[in-house]
């Protein structure tokens, strides 16, 4: 079994047990790598062409509005194909109950017929928002297991939690 792990996350400023902090890394990068640790696999980071703004308050407008508009921002490289992978993690922070749109932007590019997909999301309070509903109408042809949202903050301690889970999906 082939595992991929496509993630977006946030560095710098963050939203983080009821205050704005300064991130060396983000808190979903934290959850992906502790997913790769546990099963292996090979990780892909979304960026953005267009980074988003510096401030966490002008961000999350930001994501509002590309949400608002179905926005797909482009992305500084692309995966063109997951053939070579039975299992594909999809982590990202929650913007407005799902996952940022460039994750979309992603997503929208690839077959995921007879993949397994998980869903993982670091939150400060939403869970898993609609995330795993918004994965079901991006992966076409995928079978999906259970989700498993992350208190972001909380993310950096949850290493058992998180590779737990991540071994308990690539064995169904």
């Amino acid at each position: 079994m082939k595992n991929l792990i496509i993630y977006y996350s946030r560095k710098g400023e963050n939203y983080a047990g009821g205050s704005i902090v300064d991130l060396p890394k983000g808190n979903t990068e934290t959850a992906a790598e502790f997913i790769q640790k546990a099963v292996g696999g090979d990780l892909f980071e979304i960026e953005t062409v267009k980074p988003y703004a510096k401030s966490y308050d002008e961000c999350i407008q930001e994501a509002k509005a590309e949400l608002q508009q179905n926005a797909r921002p482009e992305l500084k490289s692309y995966l063109d194909s997951i053939d070579p992978y039975d299992n594909v993690f999809v982590c990202g922070p929650c913007w407005w109950g799902t996952y940022p749109c460039a994750v979309f932007s992603q997503l929208e590019r690839l077959d995921f017929t007879g993949k397994r997909v998980f869903a993982l999301m670091t939150h400060e309070g939403s869970g898993l928002g609609c995330c795993e509903s918004d994965l079901r109408k991006l992966c076409a042809g995928a079978s999906f297991g259970k989700g498993l949202a992350v208190v972001g903050s909380k993310a950096a301690h949850s290493e058992k939690q998180i590779a737990d889970w991540a071994k308990q999906s690539v064995l169904e």
